[in-house]
């Protein structure tokens, strides 16, 4: 299972259409799209700034996480949206250690 962070922005129709029926749609569709690209909902929180919610999944490939960013992406109630793959600091910590074997000569 991989960490993935999923930051949407929605439209102004789609927050048109939530004032009228206002609910927590983080978690509800969140775990309901975890669910279907067969992981959970780890967290979803609501932002300010140049993306709306962010929901936190814990899904099984990155095929998964895809699945879900195109079919959100088809519904049409967000403008914009952007996928981050997270690791833990162990993870980082160990690629650290194997990027110093790897040598990479940039163009000059």
């Amino acid at each position: 299972m991989a960490l993935f962070m999923y930051q949407l922005a929605y439209t102004p129709e789609s927050w048109a259409a939530q004032l009228k029926h206002p609910e927590n749609r983080g978690d509800s569709v969140g775990k309901a799209l975890a669910e279907a690209g067969g992981g959970k909902l780890v967290g979803s929180y609501y932002s300010f700034g140049e993306y709306d919610l962010v929901l936190i999944f814990d899904l099984p490939s990155a095929e998964a996480m895809s699945a879900i960013a195109l079919a959100v992406g088809a519904g049409g109630a967000v403008k914009s949206a952007q996928t981050t793959v997270l690791i833990s600091g162990h993870d980082a910590v160990a690629a650290m250690k194997k990027a110093s074997a790897i040598h990479y000569k940039p163009a000059k």
